[in-house]
């Protein structure tokens, strides 16, 4: 009953408190005053009846106690007439009022602006700064690859913009991202739909723009909104000033292709617009036909490996681009960039290298296509004449069903020998309806089987009998039906794209069991969104993973430091242009002989293709390369066996 009493008199203690605080201003400095009286008074009464050297008198002690008092409360405590002491208090308190009002104006602006900075409402005045707009999973590896291509420059800025808090942004990167080296990572909060709260990342006086899809079926139609916001920004009135003197170079990506056309139109004429359905249903075709393909790509759009760059011609000016292939020792050509901005990938080897021209190489970094002449290295004799190959048929796999599975199809038939089978494993709706019905018609090679099943079942998978298959993919389902599977109780989400992912990880588990008890290595390829995922996978070493989250950001970051790019990749991802491949090295030279990377070169290019490198088939399972050589020396030798591929650039 007494802690009761207690709690009791306490709330009616914070009652009144908090009623005494709700009568405003004029009362709290009225009861304030009578709270300082209450205890200054008394105190002061205390110390000089305790002082030994007080006066003797009462008045003399009275007199003792208001000085005290005075002294205290900062209103003077000066002795004399009633009229002299009247005014000195009155000028005390003037001056106390004044102080205080002042302080109170300095600490509430310095609040006020320490509060807008935490929220990251001011502008970022930068030039030539990286803009990142969006926030995503994708941010990390967009700064991640930002803060490596700018690793040898002296500095530089990458400024963010997304409606989250300033302060959990920076959290989050600083939590992900590792070595900043010298670039400056600026987060400001506000909507990448506005225009007004746009300009706080000072788009116009920016480098590059990158858009990021956010998550979600509603991403494009965001994206769209954010490239005309950010055209408003940038071309809007009264922003005259500041601005320099080159557009900045505008990178987004979308993922429905239906949208692709739209975004574009929103981009401008000078804006690169991505769609990821598109190229991530390529490359999975693509590398489930050539496996090692996706480690390839890594090498090659990674700012840490070797990438592409463009260089002066120089002496090779009306040379032939075959004679420009034996030309550098430690750099691969592969084509050229024209000085109308056009690109060619692969030309002619008769083709002459013009004064405007510029020399596309993959090399280690800009400073490294250094001009030498290899073509003494090159043995004739060891060079090799296949004759040309047919795509047989085939029996293919494809595990679970997603948007990008009608590409998938649609791809896999430009690709597959008359005669090849697909087999598709998804749920529900999508093995009788819907979407699997659309990609039945217009096909000339693939055969498509549909069927109902749960890739996650175990009892699915071994009614397949995987390992009869000379090619599995793995994609993930992200549309609603997937919930009704048994997983979907494992995976407490609300991101479809990380349910897909949950379930394509057990989906693999299941595979890597099937594979070790038959006691063969399945041809996988398997998609997925996150490339934290693909850590966690149980696969063997070096298989082929297309993640669509870390490939689209590795695209937009080289395509945003190298504009020229975009026509590269376009050209790349396209079904009619060029692409690397992965053919049998000793369809080029001798198996069994060592011979340089020179006399590969030769090889490739009597057929009309550049060789970039090659795989041998011993290391396949050996990271990091697992077995890749991009761009080695062409003075190196090596020996090649059967199973060893080259990696060329040829037509589709």
């Amino acid at each position: 009953m007494a802690q009761q009493h207690t709690t009791s008199l306490r709330l009616r203690l914070r009652y009144r408190f908090d009623h005494l605080l709700s009568g405003g201003t004029t009362a709290l400095i009225g009861w304030l005053a009578l709270a300082c009286l209450a205890v200054v008074v008394p105190a002061s009464a205390v110390l000089v009846w305790s002082d030994r050297a007080a006066p003797a008198t009462l008045s003399g002690r009275l007199t003792a106690v208001w000085v005290s008092v005075g002294q205290t409360l900062k209103i003077g405590g000066a002795v004399g007439s009633p009229l002299y002491v009247l005014a000195s208090v009155s000028l005390a308190l003037v001056a106390l009022l004044f102080v205080s009002t002042l302080v109170s104006l300095i600490t509430t602006g310095i609040n006020r602006r320490i509060m807008s900075l935490r929220r990251g409402h001011s502008t970022v005045l930068e030039t030539r700064h990286t803009v990142v707009l969006g926030w995503s999973d994708q941010v990390f590896p967009v700064i991640g690859e930002l803060v490596a291509a700018n690793a040898n420059q002296r500095r530089s800025a990458i400024a963010v913009l997304a409606p989250q808090d300033k302060v959990w942004m920076e959290e989050e990167i600083s939590a992900r991202i590792g070595e900043r080296g010298r670039t400056r990572i600026i987060c400001r909060n506000g909507s990448t739909t506005d225009p007004s709260e746009l300009r706080r990342v000072s788009p116009r006086t920016a480098r590059a723009v990158l858009v990021l899809p956010p998550t979600g079926d509603t991403g494009d139609a965001h994206v769209v909104k954010t490239l005309l916001a950010l055209d408003a920004a940038v071309h809007g009135s009264g922003e005259a000033e500041g601005r320099t003197d080159g557009e900045a170079v505008v990178v987004a990506a979308v993922r429905d292709s239906r949208n692709h056309l739209t975004a574009r139109l929103a981009a401008g004429p000078t804006g690169h617009v991505l769609c990821v359905d598109d190229i991530v249903a390529r490359l999975l075709v693509s590398t489930a036909r050539q496996p090692g393909l996706s480690l390839v790509y890594s090498e090659l759009l990674d700012f840490d490996g070797d990438e592409f760059y463009p260089v002066a011609p120089g002496d090779l000016v009306g040379r032939t681009f075959g004679e420009a292939l034996l030309s550098f020792d430690t750099s691969s050509a592969v084509g050229l960039l024209h000085g109308g901005g056009s690109v060619t990938l692969n030309p002619d080897p008769e083709a002459t290298i013009g004064p405007a021209d510029r020399i596309i190489v993959i090399s280690r970094d800009d400073d490294t296509a250094v001009r030498a002449d290899v073509a003494a290295h090159v043995e004739h004799d060891a060079i090799v004449t296949a004759a040309p190959s047919t795509a047989g048929a085939e029996r293919l796999l494809l595990l679970g069903w997603n948007r990008r599975a009608p590409l998938v199809i649609e791809q896999l038939d430009q690709y597959v020998g008359p005669g090849t089978t697909l087999d598709v494993v998804a749920l529900g709706v999508h093995a009788a309806t819907g979407g699997a019905q659309g990609v039945t018609t217009s096909r000339s090679r693939l055969e498509v089987s549909f069927h109902d099943g749960d890739i996650t079942d175990p009892l699915t998978l071994a009614k397949l009998d995987v390992p009869s298959y000379d090619g599995v993919i793995v994609i993930g389902e992200t549309e609603p039906e997937a919930l009704d599977a048994p997983m979907a109780s494992l995976a407490p989400v609300t991101d479809p794209q990380a349910r897909a992912d949950d379930r394509t990880l057990v989906t693999l588990l299941h595979l890597r069991a099937i594979g070790d008890t038959a006691r063969r290595d399945i041809a996988l390829t398997t998609e997925m969104s996150d490339d934290g995922n693909r850590l966690l996978a149980p696969a063997q070493d070096g298989a082929d993973f297309i993640v669509s989250g870390r490939l689209i950001s590795l695209l937009m970051t080289q395509i945003s430091e190298s504009p020229y790019l975009a026509a590269v990749f376009e050209e790349l991802f396209d079904a009619e242009g060029h692409e690397f491949h992965l053919k049998p090295a000793t369809d080029y030279v001798r198996a069994g002989h060592e011979v340089s990377f020179a006399t590969a070169v030769e090889a490739a290019r009597r057929r009309g293709e550049c060789a970039v490198g090659y795989r041998l088939r011993a290391e396949s399972a050996t990271g990091p390369g697992y077995g890749v050589r991009i761009n080695p020396d062409k003075r190196r030798r090596v020996r090649f066996r059967e199973e060893d591929w080259l990696i060329v650039l040829a037509e589709s």
